[in-house]
């Protein structure tokens, strides 16, 4: 029986992550802000998957409340096999119409929160030989897009250093690039939502990524629109890329 820890878990993409990996029979420990939420969802995963559902309530940017993440990946006596570094938000404005608190708290969710948590669960699953990490990340990381690039742009090398750092001692490190998903992501941004070729269905990302997770691949990028931006980065100049910018903000 394995055991995924999941943040962000009661909307969007961990939502999803929970469904599917319970659906196949992992135990799983839910982190969300809003426990009436999680215990919501938890209670829903029960009865309908028959499967153990632990909730921590914790909100990733506080650095208390993060330790209580930490602590719990960090048990040996509980082992987690997998964790599912989800959790996060975007902000509407440029860089300098948010304040600095509301950029420090979204770096602390996208990469003080990844590190920190990956950090205590890759411990105990290079000790036991054998757990994983899937790091949620964007393909915005590859467009000059502001903070929030910049901060997948490190999730996403973290997660390909820790791939090839780790793998020799049984534990696979992947991260995964959604382009526009159908997800809450956008509405809590209070950014109008699309509904053509280039938004994704969720259950489609979550499942993609989990057969590239099980492949041993350091990158999932789901979606052959977004395969090919993907390509087409690496030609562009950046100073055309920045053109992008307003894309998915309106």
């Amino acid at each position: 029986m394995s055991t995924a820890l999941i943040t962000g878990a009661t909307a969007g993409i961990g939502h999803e992550y929970a469904v599917q990996l319970a659906a196949r029979g992992d135990d799983l420990v839910l982190v969300a802000r809003d426990a009436a939420r999680l215990e919501q969802v938890a209670e829903e995963l029960r009865r309908a998957h028959q499967v153990e559902v632990e909730v921590l309530v914790a909100d990733l940017a506080d650095r208390d409340q993060l330790a209580t993440v930490e602590a719990r990946l960090a048990d040996r006596e509980r082992p987690v096999d997998l964790l599912v570094n989800n959790a996060g938000f975007g902000l509407k404005q440029r860089f300098l119409d948010n304040s600095a608190d509301d950029e420090t708290a979204m770096l602390e969710v996208l990469v003080t929160a990844v590190l920190r948590l990956s950090h205590a669960a890759l411990g105990p699953m290079a000790e036991r030989g054998h757990g994983g990490i899937i790091n949620v990340s964007s393909v915005a990381a590859f467009l000059p897009r502001g903070t929030y690039s910049a901060a997948k742009a490190w999730v996403n090398s973290f997660s390909e250093w820790a791939h090839m750092e780790y793998r020799s001692r049984g534990v696979q490190v992947m991260a995964l690039c959604p382009g526009f998903t159908k997800t809450e992501f956008h509405e809590r941004m209070q950014v109008k939502r699309g509904d053509g070729f280039m938004w994704l269905d969720v259950d489609f990302l979550v499942r993609t990524s989990l057969e590239d997770f099980a492949k041993g691949r350091a990158y999932s990028i789901p979606g052959m629109q977004y395969k090919a931006i993907r390509v087409l980065t690496t030609a562009i100049p950046n100073r055309v890329l920045r053109l992008t910018q307003s894309m998915g903000r309106r």
